[in-house]
Formats: structure tokens, C-alpha cells, sequence
């Protein structure tokens, strides 16, 4: 049983000691590195990991911004015309209170006879 569970313990330290070893890229600390050539390697992995992360984010805001800017169109398109339904409306109902008052106007002249 002991040396099931020593075996299991080794494992897991060997394990992690692993895990411990692989380097992110773009967050690797190339100032604990050895070696002029490997240094520049490190710099070198982060700076293009960076390149492509910013050219990434940037693809995906210009999709957001041409997204927006459809949505921006669709609802100027959509004010106009229920600026146009309005200015519509406002006019029947000019032409109605005209209309009523001409109604009005009919009804008080046979009283006046």
C-alpha cells in the first residue's frame, strides 16, 4: 500500500513539474532565459503571439463597428419614415379640424335665417 501511494505521489509531482515547464505564449518571461539566441526566440514568440492577438481584437471591433453602423442605417432609415407617417398624419388632421369647422359653420347659417 505504501508503495502504491509513494508511486502516486512521484506521479503527481512529476506531473506538475511538467505543467510547470510549458510556457504560455505571449506571457513568457524571456528575461530568465539563457542564451542570447533563445532570449531572442522568447521575445520573438511573444512580440508575433501580440501581433496576432491585436489583429484579432482588431478584425472583431470592425466587425462590431460595421455591425453597428448597419443597425445605425436601418434606424435612420426607420425615423424617416415614421417622420414621413407624422407629417401624413398631421395633415389629415388639419385637413379634418378644417373639414369640422366648415361642418360648423353650415350648421350655424340656417339658425341665422
Amino acid at each position: 500500500m505504501h508503495k502504491l501511494v509513494i508511486f502516486v505521489l512521484a506521479g503527481a509531482a512529476f506531473a506538475l513539474h511538467l505543467a510547470q515547464a510549458q510556457d504560455i505564449a505571449g506571457m513568457e518571461d524571456c528575461t530568465k532565459t539563457s542564451g542570447l539566441d533563445k532570449r531572442t526566440g522568447c521575445f520573438q514568440s511573444n512580440i508575433e503571439y501580440l501581433n496576432r492577438l491585436i489583429a484579432k481584437n482588431a478584425a472583431d471591433m470592425q466587425q462590431k463597428l460595421s455591425a453597428a453602423n448597419a443597425e445605425i442605417g436601418e434606424l435612420k432609415r426607420a425615423v424617416a419614415g415614421l417622420q414621413a407617417n407624422v407629417a401624413g398624419l398631421q395633415t389629415n388632421v388639419a385637413n379634418l379640424k378644417t373639414s369640422i369647422e366648415q361642418l360648423q359653420q353650415a350648421a350655424k347659417k340656417p339658425d341665422a335665417k
